[in-house]
């Protein structure tokens, strides 16, 4: 188990980093700081370059608002030393969900274990 471990972490980027990008990080990179899901940023000690090590699987939906906003460079400072203020009505960000099982199923959805009967509604049936 620990070849294949060790094979999948050298050849792959979807659930943390490579070999390459962890050297790349140890050489060039400097720790800016880490998001409430756990993910790590950095940035280049000239502050040309930023990017993240996720915490698990690489999916872009995970970084809030405030951390995409500095890795586009829109912000000059990380939201550790400048954070954003947010409004009162403003919900905490989720990821993105779609395609897992957690994702929203509307009402009457089929991918719903108990779908509600709809008396608007009357399956049609070939004769």
């Amino acid at each position: 188990m620990g070849i294949l471990r060790t094979l999948l972490r050298a050849f792959t980027w979807w659930d943390g980093q490579t070999w390459n990008t962890q050297i790349w990080t140890a050489l060039k990179g400097r720790r800016v700081g880490e998001d409430d899901e756990g993910n790590v940023f950095y940035e280049t000690r000239d502050g040309k370059r930023r990017w993240v090590i996720f915490n698990g699987e690489a999916e872009a939906s995970r970084v809030s608002p405030d951390w995409h906003g500095w890795l586009h460079h829109t912000y000059a400072e990380p939201p550790t030393k400048a954070p954003l203020k947010h409004k009162d009505w403003e919900q905490p960000h989720e990821a993105n969900l779609t395609g897992t099982a957690m994702a929203y199923a509307p009402a009457g959805s089929i991918r719903r274990g108990d779908p509600e009967e709809r008396a608007d509604y009357e399956a049609w049936q070939p004769e």
